[in-house]
C-alpha cells in the first residue's frame, strides 16, 4: 500500500498514523481541520482479484451501510462521522477511541472474572439492540472489534459493514463478512442472518472473555466452520453464572436461541451481584414466537457470501 501520511480527504481530514489493520482495511488516526478534532478514518480495502464491476459494488455496498451505520446513536458504538469516496476508495470517517480492544486484553492478561465479562455484555447487548431497533445487523461482533478504554467505556466498532434488515444485497463476490470462530452456524450455512445471529457472535465473544480461548478454534476456517455448525462449544470451565448465558446464545437453533430481553436480564442480574454471591433467578420476559423473524424485533476492515435473507 502506498504510504498515506500527510494525506489529505475531502480537503478536510488528514491522515496522520496507521493504528490497525484488518480483514476490511487499514484504520488511521487523523485530525479534522474543519471541527478541529482527532478521528479515526477506515480505508476499505479493495482486493485486486475483484473485477471492476465488483468493485463498484463494493463502493457502493461501503458507502451505503456505513450511512446507515451512522444513524446507531448509543455510548457503546463509535460515532461515525462521515462516508466518502476519494480515489475511488471507500473512507469511513468516525470517533477516535482511545483503548485496547477485548482481544488484546485477552492476550497480554488472561480471562477476565465472570462479573466483569457480565458487565461488558450489558453494554455490548445494549449496543446491539439499539441497532437492531434502526433494521441494522452488526455481523461481525468479535473480540477485535470490542474496545475497553481506561474509563471503563465498553465500545463496538466497525458497524461500516453493517447491513439493513430487508435490504436487497449486492452481489459479494470476494468478500467474506464476519469471522468464522464467531460468525453463527445459520449465517454460515446462508440460511438465515438476522439479529439472533449478532447475539450468537456476542455469545461467542464473552465465551471467549471469560475463558480465555474461543469456543470454536480449528486449523483452518473449514474446519472451524464445520465444528460450529456441527459441533456443541466446549463447555465454559471458568464462566461460574455466566455458563447459562452463553449457552443460551450458542444455542445452534436461532428460533430457540436466549432472546436479548432474557440475556440482558441475566447479565444485569450477575453484573449487579456482589462478588462471592450467588445471582437471583432473573425473571422471565415474554416467550419468543415458535418462529420469530427480524421483523419481530423492536430493541440496537470473515463467511457471508451473498446468501443474507
Amino acid at each position: 500500500m502506498p504510504e498515506q501520511h500527510g494525506r489529505m480527504l475531502a480537503d478536510r481530514y488528514e491522515l496522520r498514523v496507521r493504528i490497525g489493520r484488518g480483514t476490511m482495511g487499514t484504520v488511521w488516526r487523523a485530525y479534522d481541520r474543519s471541527l478541529d478534532r482527532e478521528i479515526a478514518v477506515k480505508e476499505i480495502r479493495q482486493d485486486p482479484a475483484l473485477s471492476p464491476r465488483q468493485r463498484q459494488e463494493l463502493r457502493e455496498r461501503m458507502l451505503r451501510e456505513g450511512r446507515m451505520a451512522a444513524r446507531v446513536s448509543h455510548p457503546s458504538v463509535a460515532t461515525i462521522h462521515d462516508v466518502i469516496l476519494a480515489d475511488g476508495i471507500p473512507w469511513i470517517v468516525m470517533e477516535l477511541v482511545e483503548g485496547r480492544s477485548l482481544e488484546q486484553v485477552i492476550d497480554e492478561e488472561g480471562p477476565l472474572p465472570p462479573r466483569l465479562v457480565a458487565e461488558i455484555g450489558c453494554d455490548l447487548l445494549s449496543a446491539l439492540r439499539a441497532a437492531h431497533a434502526q433494521r441494522i445487523l452488526h455481523r461481525d461482533v468479535k473480540p477485535a472489534n470490542v474496545l475497553l478504554t481506561e474509563t471503563g467505556r465498553v465500545v463496538l466498532t466497525d458497524f461500516g459493514i453493517a447491513k439493513a434488515l430487508g435490504d436487497t444485497a449486492l452481489t459479494q463476490t470476494g468478500m467474506v463478512i464476519g469471522s468464522p470462530g464467531y460468525t453463527a452456524p445459520e449465517r454460515a450455512r446462508g440460511d438465515h442472518t438476522g439479529p439472533e445471529s449478532d447475539l450468537w457472535s456476542l455469545g461467542a465473544t464473552l465465551y471467549f472473555a471469560v475463558e480465555g480461548r474461543p469456543a470454536y478454534e480449528r486449523a483452518t476456517v473449514g474446519e472451524t466452520l464445520a465444528a460450529l455448525m456441527t459441533e456443541s462449544a466446549d463447555p465454559p470451565a471458568q464462566a461460574g453464572p455466566l455458563r447459562p448465558v452463553l449457552e443460551g446464545l450458542l444455542e445452534k437453533d436461532h428460533r430457540a436461541r436466549l432472546t436479548p430481553e432474557r440475556a440482558a436480564a441475566m447479565l444485569r442480574m450477575i453484573a449487579d451481584t456482589p462478588t462471592g454471591a450467588s445471582p437471583a433467578p432473573a425473571p422471565a420476559p415474554p416467550a419468543r414466537p415458535a418462529h420469530a423473524g427480524t421483523a419481530n424485533v423492536q430493541a440496537d476492515g470473515s463467511a457471508d457470501g451473498s446468501t443474507d435473507n
